[in-house]
């Protein structure tokens, strides 16, 4: 049934149209007033009437010089408004990683088995696991992980492949993935991934005195090699100094110098040139963290005998357990420090712990009930658990937080500082050549 429009309800609709539309005027007219009066700023709804008077007292401080007396030309107040992005009720968000100020020459290590992501039902579930790992590493300043063969897994050495690739990936700064890893289906869930968010991962716009690079097939002007570095939009290379010249393909550590070859944190994109250093340099220098290394053991014991820093051995050897010493009273000496160190590496055990690596482990002639021998300390840093089993990752966590505030009490010896910046001959790169691809199938 249809029904009919009078003439008296379309002048009714007309009219309120009308009356609508005058409304949306005169509320046009009064916000236009208010920005004009509050300094070019919108106003909005203070939560407490607190804020509000805090609000009134900035709009009266900026009164005088509005939006539209700039000519509506808002540049100001659109370059403040930037500022404001990483702000809260309660403060600023942490936007740069903090600096310890001071030099640092010891590392710190971390060895667990590979056989711990067997545990997981799906391939994503592990590349999870794997993440944590490595966001644990990174937010205590572990230098080295060591992903070992406990030989108690149900696969070989696919483990062991896997969660070094995964720790690698996460490292490795955004914009260089693309040349070190091509496409794998052991890479197929690194998207739900946390970043790291380290300090070596430079964001573009962002200066900073040191970069991690990778060497292109370029010659640049001068004659030095040519290298990305992820600065720029559309230049993204800078150019060795001293006619330098490496293999293309190498990843490596760069200083960033200005146009007066000055190093410097203030630099233009196009007239930039760098100076190959040890990755150690902003380390050594005021104590930045630099990112960690990865390493594959065939055995625990292989774990030790490949030391890959000088000396070849390390100084500090910690074992974590179940059945070690309350971390709280074997660290409650009269100096309650750990031992003096240089290069001090905790070791994890899979499901089982490391009695049963030990067990396993045919180089190694002691058996698993003596495994407190081979460590200087034999020490369990959760007590009194509330759970009947602690998974390595959480672990891993536990660990390291506990033992973070001796570990920075340490006090190493001295490093040259004529070692910060490396010879051509001396220098030692963290990855292959061979690694590089130029897929992008995994950014």
């Amino acid at each position: 049934m249809r029904t009919s429009t009078t003439a008296s309800d379309a002048n009714d609709s007309t009219a309120t149209y009308t009356s609508r539309e005058l409304r949306k005027q005169a509320a046009k007219l009064e916000k236009r007033k208010l920005i004009e009066e509050s300094g070019g700023i919108r106003p909005r709804a203070a939560v407490n009437s607190e804020e509000q008077g805090n609000k009134k007292s900035k709009r009266t401080k900026k009164k005088g010089v509005t939006y539209f007396e700039k000519g509506g030309q808002g540049k100001i107040i659109q370059e403040e408004k930037k500022h404001d992005v990483l702000q809260h009720r309660f403060g600023k968000v942490m936007s740069n990683v903090p600096c310890p100020k001071k030099p640092r020459t010891h590392t710190v290590s971390i060895a667990l088995p590979g056989s711990i992501v067997d545990n997981c039902q799906t391939k994503e579930l592990k590349t999870c696991l794997v993440g944590q790992i490595a966001r644990a590493a990174a937010i205590y300043h572990i230098d080295e992980i060591v992903v070992f063969n406990d030989h108690l897994g149900t696969s070989k050495n696919d483990s062991c492949n896997f969660m070094a690739k995964i720790l690698q990936y996460c490292e490795c700064p955004q914009y260089l993935r693309k040349h070190f890893f091509p496409m794998d289906t052991d890479l197929q869930y690194v998207g739900v991934l946390s970043p790291l968010d380290a300090p070596h991962h430079v964001r573009v716009k962002e200066r900073s005195k040191y970069r991690e690079g990778v060497v292109l097939d370029k010659v640049g002007p001068h004659g030095g090699s040519c290298v990305n570095v992820g600065i720029g939009e559309k230049t993204k290379t800078v150019e060795f100094m001293d006619k330098f010249v490496l293999t293309a393909g190498i990843r490596c550590t760069v200083q960033m110098f200005d146009s007066n070859n000055t190093a410097s944190k203030v630099y233009d994109s196009r007239h930039t040139q760098v100076k190959v250093v040890s990755p150690k340099a902003p380390t050594l220098e005021d104590g930045t963290y630099w990112g960690y290394q990865v390493r594959i053991a065939d055995s625990i014991q292989q774990v030790f005998d490949d030391c890959p820093y000088e000396g070849g051995k390390y100084d500090l050897k910690v074992g974590t357990s179940e059945r070690g010493d309350d971390v709280s009273h074997a660290l409650n000496n009269d100096k309650k420090k750990l031992p003096r160190f240089q290069h001090m590496i905790m070791v994890f055990g899979g499901i089982a712990g490391i009695e049963e690596c030990i067990d396993a482990d045919e180089s190694i002639s002691i058996p698993g009930s003596q495994t407190r021998t081979l460590f200087d300390l034999w020490l369990n840093t959760c007590p009194h658990q509330g759970s009947r089993t602690i998974r390595t990752e959480e672990a891993v966590l536990i660990s390291l937080a506990r033992l973070r505030p001796f570990i920075e009490q340490n006090v190493a010896p001295a490093v040259s500082q004529s070692s910060v910046v490396v010879a051509s001959e001396d220098i030692q790169f963290s990855d292959d050549a061979s690694d590089e691809s130029d897929d992008d199938a995994n950014e």
